[in-house]
This record gives structure tokens, C-alpha cells and sequence, in this order.
């Protein structure tokens, strides 16, 4: 798998998580944060390796199709852009602004 995709996916996990079943978010996030191999997965859950796979592939597309009828990821990315292209025109406080909306800032 190439790292853009990774990326992708660690990004939509992180945005999607709570809608996938609990077992799918737990192997995951053992794959995708922690790194753990089909194989340690397997042994973690006492489940074959390619149990774990389709699990994996299955929570997969589970995100990419809450991605495709949500597109919050994808307005995220134009928000970024958006937000890179106001900085270049010297807006630093609206940008500040906007960032401190999306980061929970607000007193």
C-alpha cells in the first residue's frame, strides 16, 4: 500500500472511527496507530491472519464510503487550501480566527 494511501486512511479513521463497528475501529487502530502486524493482530484476538485482513478491508471501505456520501475529509482539505491561500494575501488574523474554530478554541 502506498504511504498517500496510508494517509488517506489514517486520516479518515481518525475522522470516521466512532461509525465503525468496535472491533473493526480496535483492529485499526492496532494496525494504523500501533503498528501491529496481521500477524500480532491474530494472535492479539486468537484469529486467523486472514480473519484480521478482512476486517481491515472491510472497516476500510466502510471509511472510504462515509468519506464518499460525507466528504468531510475532503472539505477539510479545500478549507486547508482555502486557508493557505488567504495567509499568502497577508490575513493572518481571520486565518487565526478560522483555525481557532476548527481546533476548539473558543473562550
Amino acid at each position: 500500500m502506498s504511504i498517500e494511501k496510508t494517509i488517506w486512511l489514517t486520516e479518515l479513521f481518525d475522522i470516521y472511527k466512532s461509525l465503525l463497528t468496535q472491533k473493526q475501529a480496535q483492529m485499526l487502530a492496532l494496525y494504523y496507530e500501533e503498528d501491529y502486524s496481521l500477524s500480532e493482530i491474530a494472535e492479539h484476538y486468537g484469529i486467523s491472519r486472514q480473519a484480521v485482513r478482512d476486517s481491515l478491508k472491510r472497516g476500510e471501505s466502510a471509511l472510504s464510503d462515509y468519506e464518499e456520501q460525507l466528504k468531510i475529509h475532503q472539505k477539510r482539505q479545500l478549507r486547508q487550501e482555502l486557508l493557505n491561500q488567504l495567509l499568502n494575501e497577508d490575513n493572518q488574523s481571520i486565518i487565526e480566527a478560522i483555525l481557532d474554530l476548527d481546533n476548539d478554541r473558543i473562550s
